[in-house]
């Protein structure tokens, strides 16, 4: 049993981590084996992402402080919280994966901008494409408009050089 100094330092690191955390998924980890836990985490470690298992007392608490006690109504059974700090997709793309891929475990919900998503909005979430991907397709809308304006413009240049050419062409005809 943990000291309650050992819980308070808990609470406090896992506050700390909600309030930097972009993108937060409950999720419900039963059925998962250790080799298949350590899968998980290793795939999130390597994109940034934390997993971390913890007492829904002590998350309940730590909820609350940071703010977010939406979360709290499904902090019941075995539950793991994805912290993702960069992406708000990427941790959505990773377990909505590794479940599909396993068929165990299940996402409960998630957290974003401090609104809960159940979890057909977080497999949506997850069916996006990445941060680059979305900012390249914005600035490729952008620049659509503007490539069309200066072929627009480029063809006026270009035509009215044709009509000169035509006008000095007929004067030196008639002279």
């Amino acid at each position: 049993m943990l000291k309650l100094a050992e819980k308070k330092a808990i609470v406090e690191e896992l506050i700390s981590k909600l309030g930097e955390a972009k993108m937060i998924i409950l999720t419900d980890y039963r059925g998962l084996n250790v080799a298949e836990m350590n899968e998980l985490r290793r795939r999130l470690r390597e994109a940034g992402v934390e997993i971390k298992v913890l007492k829904n007392t002590l998350a309940k608490r730590a909820a609350d402080e940071a703010g977010l006690a939406d979360i709290n109504p499904y902090l019941e059974g075995t539950n793991a919280v994805v912290l993702g700090y960069e992406d708000e997709i990427e941790p959505a793309k990773i377990v909505h994966g590794f479940i599909k891929e396993h068929k165990k475990a299940a996402i409960k919900v998630g957290m974003l901008d401090g609104k809960i998503l159940d979890n057909q909005q977080v497999e949506r979430l997850a069916g996006l494409p990445n941060k680059e991907v979305l900012l390249a397709q914005v600035l490729g809308g952008f620049q659509a408009p503007i490539r069309g304006l200066v072929t627009v413009l480029d063809a006026n240049i270009s035509g009215l050089a044709r009509v000169i050419n035509a006008i000095k062409e007929q004067q030196e005809q008639a002279s």
